[in-house]
């Protein structure tokens, strides 16, 4: 169905654990991802509008897993990252890659271990993470009752490096968006409201249209090959489920 993974720590060895962000990686059933890092707040705004500073990192592109080939094996798997959209790097995004070692602990969630640049220091340091998976939700709006996942892109296609591109990934309870336009960036992420029973958005930052009202609220209808056109841009659905 995917997965709603949340970051509940980083660890750059061999400095203690911390969290400085608050980080949420939503995946599609089809390795599709939007991950999103945002610096936390002393006092988070209400409407969830933040300036460019709060942004840590975002990033869109697929991901790839091998696990062990003997069953019942400790080994972790390995996953990879490659970027499509990335915030901290505007042209090229495909050249660069993250990958790590995935433990399963007994409480259920997922160390990290590799190796990466530590952005305070530049220089290539070993890393933990523990992740948390958040249960999918059903789909409050869908006849079915069942989880609903939808993945838009836009500029698929259209070149290498300094082309407008975004993903838009909305799964269960969570949407979250990237697009990419030369050196400008905008990010959203929304949250289902089972209290109000409307979507609240939790994190913006930047300026422009996309079309993440439009996959939170409707979503669950679209079929693979739809188009979405926002802000004059013109948004294709890749995936649903």
């Amino acid at each position: 169905m995917g997965d709603i993974s949340i970051r509940e720590y980083i660890r750059w060895l061999p400095d203690p654990p911390s969290e400085p962000t608050s980080t949420i990686v939503l995946t599609s059933p089809e390795r599709r991802f939007v991950d999103i890092r945002i610096l936390r707040e002393p006092e988070p705004s209400p409407d969830g509008i933040l300036p460019p500073s709060s942004l840590d990192w975002a990033i869109a592109g697929t991901s790839t897993s091998t696990s062990s080939s003997t069953p019942g094996s400790s080994s972790p798997s390995h996953s990879t990252w490659t970027h499509w959209i990335d915030s901290r790097h505007p042209l090229n995004p495909e050249s660069f890659s993250d990958a790590g070692d995935m433990y399963p602990q007994p409480d259920g969630t997922v160390l990290e271990r590799g190796s990466m640049v530590n952005p305070s220091t530049s220089i290539l340091t070993k890393y933990e993470e523990l992740w948390r998976d958040e249960p999918v939700v059903p789909d409050h709006l869908n006849s079915e009752g069942k989880p609903v996942c939808v993945v838009l892109e836009l500029g698929r296609g259209e070149g290498e490096g300094g082309k407008k591109r975004g993903m838009v990934v909305r799964l269960g309870q969570y949407c979250q968006a990237l697009v990419r336009d030369g050196d400008s960036v905008l990010v959203e992420r929304m949250r289902w409201d089972g209290e109000t029973g409307m979507w609240v958005r939790l994190v913006r930052i930047g300026e422009g249209e996309m079309p993440v009202e439009w996959a939170a609220y409707f979503g669950g209808e679209a079929t693979v090959g739809d188009e979405v056109k926002v802000g004059g841009d013109v948004w294709t659905v890749v995936e649903r489920c």
